[in-house]
């Protein structure tokens, strides 16, 4: 039995019931990872536990100031006395002054709260089983992440997509953006490459702002101009950009090409995840799927039909490290309360 009809029977298999939370990985030229026991979620779904998010705090300026002119033996008056600068250190427990911002960094103030309420992945929610699920999830991109993968295809590009709009593909490149943002070691672009119908920003409630497109359309733009720093000093974004029909051909050029292998490579311990189109509405996910080293694609619970996942794959032939993340299955009940898994 080839692999697309191994994950599509246990797609079948799981209308009849839900089981635990699980991750299966199939060695191979296609990876299957199943996450079966998060919870049910459109694409926000309720969260639980509250807390306030700590604002981070400016590293201290060094700063100029002029040293006392040298006293002099003779009148001098008449002799220019150069300016000599000396450093300046703050003294020991003093107010550091913060850093003006660079020319061109821009930074947005993510709602943590918001999110939080919205049912997301942030550092002040707690232990939570969609914290738990998405930390299970993260642990095999990692570890790919940072090995060799194929010529010209960097694994820290990570592609999130779905055969059909409303899986919850964003939902889930939210979250897993988040949760990687919390590891320790590495660091997060989140991209969003669905141009044609971008909703990172608007699920975050930040206003549109230029991106991937207009980097692609202008040659005097950098990354830089367009990249969005947030208050999770770990997390960056990537809008989508101004809206073009010529998406598909500039998704596929040389530029595009050279943007993904530069921020592949800018940061050693950078993980990039792409939100992209649904696979079998546009052709612009296929395109994006050639630059990527690891695809993840989310399959609705009782709502992606065996046919549509079997279509997808097929559009996937050729790119190794696929996975599947199975996506608003319903929890069994008890199992949270068995293994007491909100701590926070």
């Amino acid at each position: 039995m080839s692999i697309i009809e191994k994950a599509a029977s246990r797609i079948d298999h799981s209308r009849a019931a839900a089981p635990a939370p699980v991750v299966v990985e199939h060695d191979g030229q296609s990876v299957v990872l199943e996450t079966q026991g998060a919870a049910p979620v459109a694409e926000a779904p309720a969260a639980h536990a509250a807390a306030a998010p700590v604002a981070p705090v400016a590293p201290p300026v060094v700063q100029p100031t002029p040293a006392a002119a040298p006293a002099a033996r003779a009148d001098t008056s008449h002799i220019a006395t150069p300016h000599v600068a000396t450093p300046h250190v703050e003294a020991p427990g003093a107010t550091p002054r913060k850093t003006a911002p660079k020319p061109g960094v821009r930074k947005v103030d993510l709602d943590l709260a918001r999110m939080r309420d919205a049912g997301m992945v942030t550092a002040a929610s707690g232990r939570t089983s969609l914290l738990e699920d998405f930390r299970v999830i993260k642990r095999p991109l990692l570890k790919r992440a940072f090995s060799e993968g194929a010529p010209g295809r960097p694994n820290n590009l990570i592609m999130i997509t779905s055969s059909l709009p409303g899986e919850g593909k964003t939902y889930c490149a939210i979250n897993l953006a988040m949760s990687i943002a919390m590891e320790l070691d590495h660091t997060v672009l989140l991209v969003d490459a669905d141009v044609a119908r971008p909703s990172v920003l608007r699920t975050l409630g930040l206003p549109a702002q230029r991106g991937l497109m207009d980097i692609l359309i202008d040659d005097k733009l950098d990354l830089s101009d367009v990249m969005l720093r947030t208050n999770v000093d770990t997390l960056s974004i990537l809008p989508a950009g101004t809206s073009t029909p010529r998406a598909t051909e500039l998704l596929a050029s040389s530029t595009m090409s050279n943007l993904v292998n530069e921020i592949a490579h800018r940061y050693p311990d950078r993980v990039i995840i792409f939100d992209s189109p649904p696979l079998l509405l546009t052709s612009e996910a296929s395109v994006l799927a050639s630059h990527m080293g690891q695809i993840v694609m989310v399959v609705e619970a009782q709502g992606t039909t065996q046919h549509a996942v079997k279509e997808a794959l097929r559009q996937l032939e050729g790119c190794s490290n696929v996975n599947l993340i199975y996506n608003k299955a319903r929890d069994i009940p008890g199992i949270e309360e068995t293994y007491d898994y909100h701590y926070g």
